[in-house]
Order: C-alpha cells, then sequence, then structure tokens
C-alpha cells in the first residue's frame, strides 16, 4: 500500500514562535510547508525563504493548505481562526485560546460544523516527559501538586502578564491531570505582574500550586506531584521523571549489622523529542484522519477561565514597588 502524501501546511503570524513552526512543518516528514502569512511581508518572505516555503496573501494559503498554525498576537485569535475555519482549514491556535471566552466557544462550534479540527498550542501536553507521566497516573493517588516556571526578565517586550504568559502552561497540566475543576483559587502577585502565586483546591481536596516568575535569575520549569506512596519531581527542560519512594523504615539485621532502608530513587526512562514536532505531528495527523486533538478547544476554555481568575486575584496584589529609606 502507498503512503499518504504528506498534509500540506501554513503558518499565520511568523515571529519568534511562529518561525518555530515553520521550521517544525518542514522538517516533519508527514507535513509540507506550503507557505506563510504575516502582516509584516518582509518578515514573511524572509521566513519563507529560510525554510523554502512562499510567502502568500491569506486568501492565497487558504486555498492552498489543509492545516494552518495561527501564531499572531492573541487579540487577533478569533478573527483569523474565523477565517480559517470558514475556508475548511484545521487550525492550531496558540496560548492563549482568545481574548474573550465566548469567542472561543464560538469558534469550537464552527469548527464543528465545517468538520475541520480546531487544537489550542499548550506545547507541555506534548512534552515527552509529560507524555511519559501520562502512563504512570492510574499507579499514583494524588495528593498535591506544584508546578514552578520560573526565569530571568526577557530582551522582548511581552504584552501578557506572567500569567497569561507561563503561568497558563502549568494551569492547563494541572487540569489535565486532575480531572476537575477548581472551587477554591487563592493568588496573589507582585513586581508589575512578573511574578504570581496560585492555589487552587478541587471538589475531592486534592491541592495545586502554581509559581511563575520573570525576575528569577535562575530558569526552572518544573512539575512535582505528592502522591500517597510516592513523590514524583518532572523536570520540563531535562525531560526526566524521578520518583522517590519510601522503603520499610524499620531496621533489618543482615549478617551481624543492623541497618535502616533508605527512600528509593527510580530514574523513569523518558524518550526526548522536541515537544513542537510531537505537537504539530499530533495535530497533523488529527486534521487527517478527523479525530478530536489532543488540546482541544475546552481544555483551552477551561485553561483561559482559571488563568483569568488567577490573574485578576494576582493583580490585586500588584503595586508598583518603590524604593524605601
Amino acid at each position: 500500500m502507498s503512503e499518504q502524501p504528506p498534509i500540506r501546511a501554513g503558518v499565520i503570524g511568523v515571529g519568534s514562535m511562529g518561525q518555530n513552526h515553520a521550521r517544525v512543518y518542514r522538517e516533519l516528514p508527514e507535513t509540507q510547508l506550503v507557505g506563510v502569512q504575516d502582516v509584516d511581508t518582509e518578515q514573511a518572505q524572509s521566513v519563507a525563504d529560510a525554510f523554502g516555503s512562499t510567502a502568500m496573501e491569506m486568501a492565497d494559503l487558504l486555498d492552498s493548505v489543509d492545516i494552518v498554525s495561527i501564531a499572531v498576537p492573541t487579540q487577533f485569535h478569533y478573527d483569523t481562526a474565523r477565517e480559517c475555519i470558514d475556508a475548511g482549514v484545521s487550525v492550531l491556535i496558540e496560548k492563549p485560546f482568545v481574548e474573550d471566552l465566548a469567542d472561543g466557544r464560538k469558534l469550537i462550534e464552527l469548527a464543528e460544523e465545517r468538520g475541520v479540527v480546531l487544537q489550542v498550542g499548550h506545547i507541555e501536553r506534548f512534552n515527552p516527559a509529560v507524555m511519559t507521566l501520562k502512563d504512570l497516573l492510574e499507579d499514583l493517588d494524588i495528593i498535591a501538586m506544584e508546578a514552578r516556571r520560573l526565569g530571568p526578565p526577557v530582551e522582548r517586550d511581552i504584552a501578557d502578564t506572567v500569567v497569561m504568559d507561563l503561568m497558563i502552561h502549568d494551569i492547563d497540566i494541572l487540569l489535565s491531570i486532575l480531572g476537575e475543576e477548581a472551587t477554591d483559587v487563592y493568588a496573589a502577585g507582585t513586581r508589575g505582574s512578573d511574578y504570581a502565586t496560585a492555589t487552587i483546591q478541587t471538589p475531592s481536596g486534592r491541592i495545586g500550586q502554581l509559581t511563575a516568575s520573570r525576575v528569577t535569575q535562575q530558569k526552572v520549569r518544573e512539575l512535582t506531584i505528592t502522591a500517597e506512596n510516592c513523590r514524583v519531581i518532572v523536570d520540563y527542560i531535562d525531560q526526566s521523571i524521578e520518583i522517590t519512594r519510601q522503603s520499610l523504615p524499620e531496621y533489618v539485621k543482615q549478617e551481624g549489622f543492623r541497618y535502616r532502608h533508605e527512600n528509593i530513587v527510580e530514574q523513569v526512562l523518558v524518550e526526548r523529542r522536541e515537544p513542537l514536532k510531537n505537537e504539530l505531528s499530533a495535530f497533523a495527523e488529527a486534521a487527517r484522519t478527523g479525530s478530536e486533538p489532543v488540546v482541544t478547544g475546552e481544555d483551552g476554555i477551561r485553561a483561559l477561565s482559571l488563568a483569568r481568575e488567577i490573574d485578576g486575584l494576582a493583580a490585586k496584589e500588584t503595586p508598583e514597588m518603590t524604593d524605601t529609606v
């Protein structure tokens, strides 16, 4: 049986993130990068030249592709996605999904009507460590989860708060793992919305703690799970999983010596790969088969709704810092 031809892909918005989408579509064997579009035509041409593609007007691009990544600023997500979906093109919309939750629901309904796939770009779902973690979850009686996403100030201007820019990744991961909505939410922030922390609790009593920072002089991307019989640490950067279990606490006599069992630390085998390649490969497969994407529009709505709530609470605690003598 002959192999299926690669699915035709395009990218709308080729700034820093969009360029990576273009590169990966070019590198994946199952996709063909047909074209890119950007309001900055010189930028679009530069990226097209770099990846052997074509800079196109929107209408021409949508006539030529099966799928697109939308990596424009958030305020343009809804209008851009609607135009693509109306044209019968499946869309991957970078996070945060939309500005207005009602617009997100409209896009979900429209995609269903048009029979196209709508996926939201929560890339950490496709981190190999997170994908491996899913296989371990059935054996974990989770008590609490803690996510830390910290880093130093970035050189480029970012309009989004640290909650909408960074913490929203971990909000999506926590909600997807816990499988519950948050009933109680507490949050605080400082440094002009560049540092925020939040605590959530679910109906079953499990707790999630999240910290995001753009003022920490070390890059940290870490998820810790406290379970009934173990502690699990997921490092997103190293793509590693470490499980600590406690062995029997009593002293044991062996060959004349008495000793106490120590904790057992397991290193879980993770097959490393670029998360964006996993994400776009899964998106292309969902579009080809018409199957439900890994991260649905409803997932995007849930993460955005909780991020908005946390952002609002954190903003109440973010007065401008002043020096005092």
